[in-house]
């Protein structure tokens, strides 16, 4: 079985910073894509950031691009989400999430992911 375990969230001001954590147990955790999805209250859960299984392939939503960072750490188990110049309207519960299949590049469709964590909670005070 596997778990995803998301850290970091927390209350910051507009223009702010944070890093997301995400353990993943398991010992499969290199050969899987992984993503960052997010959810604000009364809105559908969406797409933010992907990395491929082996870092070298990452995509983001256009509406974070040049402000988040997604990367891995194999031999940690664990993927980052640098966040940088955050706004409100990024407030959101974030979650992570492994990709089904193996040895993949990074998918925005949240069907194409199987396991996911209990999210952390991000809010960006204006």
């Amino acid at each position: 079985q596997v778990q995803l375990v998301e850290s970091g969230g927390g209350l910051v001001q507009a223009g702010g910073s944070l890093r997301l954590s995400c353990a993943a147990s398991g010992r499969t955790f290199s050969n899987h894509a992984m993503g960052w999805f997010r959810q604000a209250p009364g809105k559908e859960r969406e797409f933010v950031a992907g990395i491929g299984w082996l870092g070298g392939t990452t995509s983001y939503a256009d509406s974070v691009k040049g402000r988040f960072t997604i990367s891995r750490d194999n031999a940690k188990n664990t993927v980052y989400l640098q966040m940088n110049s955050l706004k409100p309207e990024d407030t959101a519960v974030y979650y992570c999430a492994r990709r089904r299949l193996i040895r993949t590049s990074p998918t925005p469709r949240l069907e194409e992911y199987d396991y996911w964590g209990q999210g952390t909670q991000v809010t960006v005070s204006s």
